[in-house]
């Protein structure tokens, strides 16, 4: 049969999750939202199953389509089943169960030249949202703090429009040493903090290859952290508050860098 007169795929309706115990199991990783699922089926990412609202079947018949052709598993389910898998964060009638998150290992940044360091971002939709900035600005890859910061969820899945699927995240026990195995490859390291004298408009460090550090939201980088990078760095301000979120902050320097590298 030739592509062009091929039924559609549509969701087996008698591989809904009714009557399963639910669709979803605490080892399952989910992600929410038509463009995190579609980037994932893209981005070719080990998708157990896609699960389709039963009254947005038609509506999401490309989406279905695309898992299709992935040899991904399509599944029907309840408004009210999906909500239970995603809890406050928006699905829009959609979301692709997966394993366990595939971190990447620091080696894959070694050719890196921007590389995005959190330094305990708590909120996941911060995460979500650089991830999206790293994409989007030519990063090589995240580097997260293990403990007490945020890690890859179904809300920062959702932040990131996809990005996710595409942006290595390594995950580092020690920031201080991961900025010092980042050097190691050839990366200076610049830290954002808002008292630093000089701003990123004039910033050297930013026309090389560098790590850019951005601390947790409110209380910025770690003491060790700030004493430990090649520079700090601030975004100018011309109101009345004084900071920007992380993410904001993380898109005003990481975009100044790509100007630099790959501006027009």
């Amino acid at each position: 049969m030739s592509p062009r007169n091929r039924r559609p795929a549509r969701p087996d309706p008698s591989r809904s999750q009714e009557g399963r115990g639910g669709p979803g199991r605490s080892d399952r990783y989910v992600i929410p939202g038509r463009q995190p699922v579609r980037e994932a089926i893209r981005a070719g990412r080990d998708l157990e199953a896609v699960i389709i609202d039963t009254r947005q079947v038609d509506a999401l018949a490309d989406l279905a389509q695309a898992a299709a052709d992935a040899g991904v598993t399509l599944r029907t389910a309840s408004r009210d089943e999906l909500d239970g898998l995603t809890g406050e964060v928006r699905h829009q009638g959609v979301v692709a169960l997966a394993g366990p998150f595939a971190y990447a290992s620091m080696d894959r940044l070694a050719t890196a030249d921007l590389v995005l360091v959190l330094d305990g971002v708590t909120d996941p939709r911060n995460l979500g949202a650089i991830a999206r900035v790293a994409e989007q600005a030519g990063a090589g890859g995240i580097v997260i703090r293990s403990k007490r910061a945020a890690s890859p969820s179904p809300a920062a899945e959702k932040a990131a429009a996809g990005a996710l699927s595409w942006v290595p995240v390594v995950v580092a026990t020690n920031i201080t040493r991961a900025v010092e195995e980042l050097r190691d490859h050839g990366l200076w390291s610049l830290g954002l903090a808002g008292e630093a004298p000089r701003t990123v408009w004039d910033e050297p460090l930013l026309d090389e290859r560098v790590a850019l550090v951005i601390g947790e939201e409110g209380a910025g980088l770690s003491r060790l952290v700030a004493e430990r990078v090649d520079a700090l760095v601030s975004i100018p301000m011309a109101g009345r508050l004084d900071s920007l979120n992380a993410a904001t902050a993380t898109a005003v320097t990481a975009f100044e860098w790509s100007r630099r590298h790959h501006g027009k």
